[in-house]
């Protein structure tokens, strides 16, 4: 059946539930749906009657399909009521009685067609097929009508002239008004014939040139509605004559053609070309022989194209001047927003025509197409392109700083060209820019400072080029930036204590250039760092022994330095290290034995000055007695001494840490057994929460840490898909707001979640329990917390991650009155480019944006909805699903009514009370402020919504101007 809770969705403009095998009858729930424009719910089987008062219930509907249903019952009486409808499909059902006058409507019953059954004024659409309708078509037809389907019925007698006979004043004002685009008669009129003459309007962007405002006229035999237009017919007739086939004088669409015994048939419509044959060779000559004769020369007049892509086929422009043409004829395109040209052996060169392509062009793709010359500087007029990629071509000359003109710009790859001269600045203009692809060319000259500028920075790669500065000291405050490649260059200098500030950087390559000094220990900041290399420069000194907290580390290569000293034992606890090589130094001492070192070969430690250890890695075993110890004297006082006095301040911060944290300690693998004592069984009373998917559990261990156990419900056909889509957000993820994930335990029949606990519950608990209390700065706070995890999810990482349930009851609290978010099991990811996703999974009610109940379209712009209307319910104490919002009123009306002079209406009670005079004005400016710009955040438009960043920045303002106004009153 359709799950009544559909009917929660108060703002659902769109509800297609069409091809599915619902039964039973409509519920009663859908009432609620007041802004529904669209139903469809054909295909189905669906029982019971319409509502007698649809038109009431839905006064916005536009579009109504219930056909191929077992609907029974009469038609409702208040169909004309409908005002707004312009389409009704109610075909192929059970319905009895008779069709109401005052509507345009069917019935299954065999009875005689109403006149005034095209009297509703807005009407466009009129489906009545597949029933057994009789008596003739009305003199009186809509004018306004587009679309009409009689097939299948019983109708006799005349199509009406009005209809469309000749070139009279009555058909002359049809025309004019551009009304007909569509009409399906088939076998609508078994028991009666066609006029000698019937009209209709050419189809939008089909009209034949010069004759545009002519109509045409149908043959009488019917056949004709299905044959192809006279100049492709003929031509098409010309080759089948020329080629041995018959015409059948009784279907001129047929085509045969006889050799001996065996026969090839071919029929052919306007949009298809059906051929059979007995001989297996004639079928496949036939094919030759037609792709021959009719091979596309051209794709013609496509004035509304919107998207083409080519790619992956074996084109070519011929000549310089037919491939200038074909970029050319482009420009009649003024919709095209993608053009995709890629893997095709096009050659030549862009013309500057490209330049006149459409100003909607967003994406462009000709990567691998064997292009060549310069980028043309015309491409700057390109101004709303997203992405641009030119990706291994055969390119030369400069990137023309026209580029700087892209503002849209969020991708741009040239990799693997001949482009040559300096990375012109006007790239650092870009401010949209995402990924910055530069490697395999011929740039020469300094990494511009400006770079620094492109703060949505995340992919940079600037490899296997002729760069010869230093890497700017500007660079390393791109604190959000993921991978930078600035290999195979001529790069020099030092790398800097500032590195540590890429504290999301997954990936620094800096392998073949003339960098040196020492490794700083600033880069032991770097949590996420994944892949390092170093190799071939000139580095020197000790390698940090602070680099063995580098947890997320995988590959690491140090090859080819003057590296002294030994290997830090504390790499043995990179447990995800897979590849090390530090060959080709000077190290010495034993070669660490546990953790990824089990699995090093000969091949990671050759040629270095005297490491030692297993024989299995090719070098002397380790020395023992008075001179292994004499030795270790040594490399005491050569390398650890110095070191000693930081090592004692690090092991004090620490110990500091470790108290802070108390018991919260990592957990590594949890069985089954484990979970079960530590809850008490899966006790009731230690149950924290229970939501669709899943209950939350209070675990205390045999250690004494305490954790949070997330038990997913097997019960729940969604709940697998929940756990994975958990599991594969928490592991890309680290941040001060986010809950973290300690461990998992994972079986055919059980999956939990262990999750960091969090003592002061959460956030809707604080807000609507009578003994707990919020104070405004502590709600700001809250709020910039959320900000703060939303910004990282949207904007931190590689892959842009929407939480898709936003709301109180997954913001959590830990001792501190920090909040950190949590819940992720309808979390969507986002890939590449795309901005948003489609989906079948259904938020919270009263959180989720409109475009995602309506569509099913969740993007980042539908988190910063969810948190505009969670900052509105954190200042007010009023959930969006509260009672007092019935109609058209909501939360959000609400508060907007408020502003800018009555917020204290609306806002807690509970943070005015007791307070001084200018502590009330200060807060009500204060929350005046918060509640505009959660206004912003939740526009009903995803476009007009601010980003979360900005939010955030608006939101630490607010609190710094509120705290000033506090001091100065």
């Amino acid at each position: 059946t359709i799950p009544p809770h559909v009917g929660n969705l108060s703002f659902l403009v769109y509800l297609d539930f069409s091809g599915n095998s619902f039964h039973d009858t409509i519920p009663n729930e859908l009432k609620q749906l007041r802004r529904l424009k669209i139903v469809d719910l054909s295909n189905s089987s669906l029982s019971g009657s319409l509502p007698d008062d649809l038109c009431n219930i839905f006064p916005e509907l536009e579009s109504f399909d219930v056909s191929s249903n077992k609907i029974t019952g009469q038609l409702p009486s208040s169909l004309g009521d409908c005002n707004k409808l312009k389409r009704l499909s109610i075909s192929v059902n059970k319905i009895t009685g008779t069709i109401p006058r005052t509507v345009g409507n069917l019935t299954e019953l065999e009875s005689e067609f109403p006149p005034a059954i095209f009297n509703v004024s807005s009407l466009k659409s009129i489906v009545l097929a597949d029933n057994s309708l009789s008596g003739s078509i009305p003199v009186d037809f809509c004018l306004h009508l587009e679309e009409l389907y009689l097939y299948n019925n019983k109708f006799t007698g005349r199509i009406p002239k009005n209809l469309g006979n000749s070139m009279n004043e009555e058909m002359a004002t049809i025309v004019k008004n551009k009304t007909w685009e569509m009409l399906d008669v088939k076998s609508a009129f078994l028991n009666g014939e066609i006029e000698e003459e019937v009209y209709v309007e050419q189809p939008k962007r089909y009209e034949v040139k010069a004759e545009e405002n002519k109509v045409y006229r149908l043959r009488k035999a019917l056949y004709g509605l299905k044959q192809a237009p006279r100049a492709w017919n003929s031509r098409i007739d010309r080759y089948f004559i020329k080629n041995g086939f018959d015409r059948s004088s009784s279907k001129p669409s047929l085509y045969v053609k006889k050799e001996g015994t065996d026969f090839l048939i071919v029929c052919l419509y306007v949009d298809d070309l059906i051929y059979c044959g007995t001989n297996l060779k004639m079928v496949e000559e036939f094919k030759k022989s037609m792709l021959d004769e009719f091979e596309m020369t051209d794709l013609g007049l496509m004035k509304q194209l919107q998207i083409l892509d080519l790619s992956l086929n074996h084109l070519t422009t011929g000549s310089s001047t037919q491939g200038h043409s074909f970029y050319t004829s482009l420009t009649n395109c003024r919709y095209l927003r993608r053009l995709v040209l890629q893997n095709n052996p096009l050659k030549g060169a862009l013309p500057n025509s490209m330049g006149n392509l459409s100003t909607s062009l967003e994406y462009f793709f000709a990567s691998s197409t064997e292009l060549r010359g310069a980028i043309p500087v015309e491409f700057g007029n390109l101004i709303n392109t997203i992405v641009l990629s030119l990706y291994k071509n055969k390119l030369s000359s400069t990137i023309p700083t026209t580029v700087g003109k892209l503002q849209k710009l969020q991708g741009l790859d040239l990799s693997y060209n001949n482009i040559q001269g300096p990375i012109p600045s006007e790239l650092c203009q870009l401010e949209s820019l995402n990924t910055l692809l530069l490697p395999g060319n011929a740039f020469q000259g300094q990494i511009s400072p400006c770079l620094a500028n492109l703060t949505s920075l995340r992919y940079l790669n600037l490899s296997s080029n002729r760069l010869n500065s230093t890497i700017p000291s500007t660079f390393w405050s791109l604190e959000y930036i993921l991978v930078v490649d600035f290999s195979f260059n001529l790069l020099s200098g030092c790398l800097p204590q500032d590195i540590g500030n890429l504290k999301v950087l997954t990936g620094l390559y800096l392998s073949g250039n003339q960098l040196s000094c020492s490794i700083p220990s600033g880069i032991s900041g770097l949590k996420d760092l994944t892949y390092l290399g170093l190799a071939t420069n000139g580095f020197e000194g000790s390698i940090p022994q602070s680099m063995g907290s580098l947890i997320s580390l995988e590959s690491l290569d140090l090859s080819d330095n003057k590296f002294s000293g030994v290997i830090p034992k504390s790499f043995e606890a990179l447990s995800h290290l897979s590849f090390l090589n530090v060959s080709f130094n000077g190290l010495e001492g034993e070669i660490p034995s546990g953790g990824p070192f089990v699995n090093f070969t000969a091949e990671s430690f050759m040629q270095n000055l005297a490491l030692c250890g297993s024989s299995r890695l090719q070098v002397p075993p380790c020395k023992t007695g008075s001179s292994q110890q004499s030795k270790a004297t040594r490399l005491v006082l050569r390398y650890i001494l110095p070191a000693i006095a930081t090592t004692m301040v690090v092991l004090a911060l620490i110990i500091i840490l470790l108290r802070r944290r108390r018991r919260n300690k990592t957990l590594r693998r949890i069985s089954y057994l484990e979970l079960r004592l530590a809850t008490n069984g899966f006790s009731e009373s230690n149950l924290l929460g229970t939501g669709i998917f899943s209950s939350v559990y209070k675990a205390t261990f045999a250690d004494g840490m305490n954790a949070a156990i997330k038990v997913f419900n097997f019960q729940e056909d969604r709940a697998l898909k929940s756990f994975d889509a958990e599991c594969e957000v928490m592991r890309r993820i680290r941040h001060r707001n986010l809950v973290k994930i300690f461990s998992s335990c994972s079986n055919p029949g059980f999956k939990a979640l262990i999750l960091q606990y969090m003592p002061q519950g959460s956030l809707e608990r604080w807000l609507y329990s009578h003994n707990y209390l919020l104070n405004i700065e502590q709600r700001l706070d809250i709020m910039i917390d959320v900000a703060s995890a939303l910004e990282y999810l949207h904007q931190g990482y590689s892959t842009s991650i929407i939480h898709c349930d936003l709301k109180p009851s997954n913001v959590l609290l830990d001792d501190d009155m920090v909040a950190h978010l949590g819940d992720f099991g309808i979390a969507k990811l986002l890939d590449g480019v795309d901005s948003m996703k489609q989906t079948m999974t259904l938020a919270t009610i009263g959180y989720m944006a409109p475009e995602y109940g309506s569509e099913g379209i969740v993007s980042t712009s539908g988190d910063v909805y969810s948190f505009g209307i969670l900052m509105m319910e954190t200042l007010t104490r009023r959930k969006p699903t509260d009672e007092m919002f019935t109609g058209e009123m909501c939360l959000k009306h609400w508060v907007e009514e408020s502003l800018p002079d009555a917020v204290t209406d609306v806002i807690d009670a509970n943070l005015l009370s007791g307070e001084e005079e200018a502590d009330v004005a200060a807060k009500k400016k204060c929350m005046s402020s918060v509640m505009s710009l959660a206004l912003k955040c939740s526009a009903e438009i995803p476009e007009e919504r601010m980003s979360i960043k900005d939010a955030l920045v608006d939101l630490k303002n607010i609190k710094t101007k509120f705290l000033k106004d506090v001091q100065q009153a």
